[in-house]
């Protein structure tokens, strides 16, 4: 049975439930998995999603800050989330389809502008919560298992703009990136989004600060959709919603999409 999976922090949900229901109804995902939704649960527009056909979510929410949450046509049950780095953050959320397919759905923190822990908090905090990922996985070992969200890491040199330009800055800096891998090591993850579209510069985020965020193209791969070995070979049809990047009164960052045939 296919099932389609996007991933995309929305910045807002509330502030952008038009353009989340533009999504769904012209693209029509089986589940959406909102990051930095920055609303209670109890205030998620619900009504017009399941208008829609989305009759179901589970979500961790906070007051004008991070939340996450999935919203799906299929059942699916509330598995929990946990509090990596003991942050207190609603960071991640966990389901369970009536397939068995856990679905993942993350948050992991920006990082503030300087990648030096002991002069940004927020830096440290970011590669503690990526430590506590990797524990976490290489105890759990996950299985017919799907992760996405905003991990807030372009891991690879064409998944940014400039790789060299790049370096220093949080979101590509060696010691991310190897915290990154370490996470995906500890899951046995595979990135699905790359074994589908497997070269060329690959972007899901550019920045609000550039006039024409288009024309300068200076994007950064920050959204990721990861699956476990049992079923990263029932994956395809992998695609960034790059149009969406420029609808009104857009989110930063475009949504993933996958395709599974479970």
């Amino acid at each position: 049975m296919p099932f389609t999976l996007a991933t995309w922090n929305i910045n807002s949900v509330r502030l952008r439930e038009p353009i989340v229901q533009k999504l769904l109804q012209e693209e029509g995902p089986d589940v959406l998995c909102l990051q930095e939704c920055k609303s209670p649960v109890d205030k998620i527009p619900m009504e017009g999603f399941t208008a829609l056909g989305y009759t179901h979510m589970i979500a961790r929410g906070q007051k004008g800050y991070n939340g996450v949450a999935i919203l799906s046509r299929l059942p699916i049950e509330d598995i929990g989330d946990k509090d990596f780095a003991g942050l207190g953050h609603a960071r991640h959320v966990a389901g369970r389809l009536e397939n068995g397919v856990v679905i993942h759905n993350f948050y992991v923190p920006a990082g503030g502008d300087v990648p030096d822990r002991e002069q940004n908090e927020k830096f440290g905090q970011k590669l503690d919560y990526l430590t506590d990922m990797r524990d976490w996985f290489r105890a759990e070992k996950p299985e017919k298992s799907i992760l996405v969200g905003d991990l807030n890491i372009a891991p690879r040199e064409d998944d940014v703009w400039d790789h060299k330009k790049l370096l220093k800055v949080v979101s590509h800096t060696p010691v991310e990136v190897e915290h990154f891998g370490a996470v995906m090591e500890a899951g046995g993850w595979s990135d699905v989004t790359r074994s589908d579209i497997p070269d060329g510069r690959l972007y899901s985020w550019w920045s609000y600060r550039a006039k024409d965020w288009d024309a300068a193209d200076k994007g950064r791969r920050l959204d990721h959709v990861w699956a476990t070995p049992d079923i990263r070979n029932a994956a395809h049809s992998s695609k960034i919603l790059r149009d969406a990047r420029g609808w009104e009164k857009p989110s930063d960052h475009a949504p993933v999409f996958a395709t599974f045939d479970l």
